[in-house]
């Protein structure tokens, strides 16, 4: 499984509903789940984005699919970033032999 980290900034909507934030949470891991995808973490930061999750997702195609499904809910803009864990980037720079 490949892990990504998303970035999400609340939309209008999305803070003007803000107390339902969790909730929301929780229900992104439910739907994570009908895209084969797995929401391992959830944290409210701040600085320049709201929310950090992280995700391990059986490929970019299931990962998008849920990132489009996030954005249609229109509570959250996201930016996802695929993670590399160090025996991953190790593999990576065996290539380059």
């Amino acid at each position: 499984m490949a892990t990504y980290i998303v970035l999400a900034s609340f939309t209008d909507q999305g803070i003007r509903n803000v107390k339902e934030t969790t909730k929301r949470a929780d229900a992104v891991r439910s739907m994570a789940g009908k895209f084969g995808v797995t929401a391992k973490e959830f944290f409210w930061t701040l600085g320049s984005y709201d929310v950090v999750a992280i995700f391990e997702a059986p490929d970019d195609a299931s990962m998008t699919a849920l990132g489009l499904a996030l954005g249609a809910g229109g509570n959250v803009r996201t930016q996802t970033l695929r993670a590399f864990s160090r025996d991953e980037m190790n593999g990576v720079l065996a290539k380059l032999a």
